[in-house]
C-alpha cells in the first residue's frame, strides 16, 4: 500500500505537466486552510513513534517571542491512503513515509495553489528521521514565506488609507481597514485594531542611525529606544509605563524590509506596576538615505486568547513596508 501511494504521487506529478514537460499550474485548484495549519501525511504507526516525535519537535516547536508556548504550526495528521482529492488542497503539507528509496522534494503548488509542501521518503525510519531533522528549517522557511503571502493577500481585500503615514514618516504599509489611527504626530504613529477581548497595535517612529552602533550591542540599544518611546508616548492608566518585560530575554535576528537591512526583535512587553503584558515584534530598518532607523513595531494585548496568529498578521503588515 505504501508503494502504491508513492506511485500515485508520481503519477499525479507527471500528469500535471504540459506538452513541454513543465508543470501546468493553471489547472490546479485553490488551496484551503487556516493560517499556519500543517497537514502531515504519514502512517499511524510512524506518527505514534519516533518519526512523529521528530515531526512534532521541529514543526510544533514553540513560537519565538510569545509569553505562552504556542506551536509554530497547528498540525493535523492523516494516513497516505486518505491523501486524495480535496485533502490535497491543504495549503501546507508534509508527506513522510518509509519506501523503496531515499528522496526528498521541497516545493510549491504541487496539488493546489498557493501551496507549500515537502515529500520525504526513506528506506528506514532512522533515515526518515534524519531527513526530517536535516531539512526542517528549510521546509519551515518555505511554509513561512507562503503563509506570509497568503496573510497579506487576505488583508489586501480591504485596506485602510494610510496617506498621512506615508507623507509624514515616508513609509507605506498595507494595513487592513479594521485598523484605525490612535495617535499621529510628526514623530510617532500608533494604529490599533479592536478585538473582542483586547487589541493589536502598530507603532511607527524613527531613531538616529548612531543610536544602534553594532550587532553585538544592537539588542540592548533597540530595547532602550523602544522603552524610551513607549514609556513616554503610549498612554497608560495610573502612571504605568509601557516597557520591555525584563524577565524574558528578547530574541534578535537580522532580515530585510523593502530590500534594506533590519534588526528583527521579538519579546514581551509589560506595563510596569500593572497586570498587563503581551508579545511584540520590532523591526529597526536601516534607512541610510534618510539618515535614520525606521522603527516598525507590532504588539498584541489579548491575554485570554492565543496570540501566534495575531502576531503573524502584524508581521505580514510590517513586512509589506515600502520606504520612500
Amino acid at each position: 500500500m505504501k508503494s502504491l501511494c508513492i506511485l500515485l504521487l508520481s503519477f499525479f506529478i507527471l500528469t500535471s505537466c504540459n506538452n513541454n514537460g513543465e508543470k501546468d499550474n493553471s489547472l490546479l485548484p485553490k488551496s484551503v486552510g487556516n493560517i499556519n495549519v500543517l497537514q502531515v501525511i504519514t502512517p499511524n504507526e510512524l506518527w505514534n513513534g519516533q518519526v512523529g516525535e521528530a515531526i512534532r519537535e521541529n514543526f510544533a516547536a514553540p513560537t519565538d517571542g510569545l509569553p505562552r508556548e504556542e506551536p509554530l504550526f497547528s498540525i493535523n495528521q492523516m494516513t497516505p491512503e486518505g491523501f486524495t482529492s480535496f485533502a490535497r488542497s491543504s495549503r501546507l503539507f508534509l508527506y513522510a513515509t518509509v519506501g523503496s528509496k531515499d528522496n526528498i522534494s521541497i516545493g510549491n503548488d504541487e496539488y493546489a495553489k498557493p501551496q507549500a509542501g515537502a515529500i520525504i521518503t526513506a528506506t528506514s525510519e532512522e533515515k526518515l528521521i534524519a531527513f526530517i531533522n536535516e531539512n526542517a528549517q528549510k521546509i519551515i522557511e518555505n511554509y513561512h514565506k507562503t503563509e506570509l503571502a497568503e496573510r497579506q493577500r487576505r488583508s489586501s481585500v480591504s485596506l485602510m488609507k494610510s496617506d498621512s503615514l506615508e507623507n509624514v514618516m515616508g513609509v507605506s504599509l498595507k494595513i487592513p481597514s479594521a485598523y484605525r489611527i490612535a495617535t499621529a504626530t510628526d514623530e510617532f504613529f500608533w494604529l490599533r485594531k479592536d478585538l473582542k477581548d483586547g487589541t493589536t497595535n502598530i507603532l511607527v517612529y524613527m531613531a538616529p542611525l548612531n543610536l544602534i552602533t553594532s550587532d553585538s550591542t544592537a539588542i540592548g540599544e533597540i530595547i532602550k529606544i523602544r522603552d524610551s518611546i513607549g514609556s513616554k508616548l503610549l498612554p497608560v492608566e495610573d502612571d504605568g509605563q509601557f516597557v520591555t518585560e525584563e524577565a524574558y530575554a528578547p530574541y534578535i535576528f537580522t532580515t530585510q524590509i523593502d530590500g534594506k537591512f533590519a534588526y528583527e526583535t521579538k519579546g514581551t512587553w509589560e506595563v510596569k506596576n500593572a497586570w498587563m503584558a503581551g508579545p511584540f515584534l520590532n523591526y529597526a530598518v536601516r534607512d541610510e538615505k534618510n539618515n535614520r532607523y525606521l522603527i516598525l513595531e507590532g504588539f498584541t494585548y489579548a491575554p485570554s486568547v492565543e496570540q501566534r496568529d495575531l502576531q503573524f498578521e502584524l508581521e505580514s503588515i510590517l513586512k509589506s513596508a515600502k520606504i520612500k
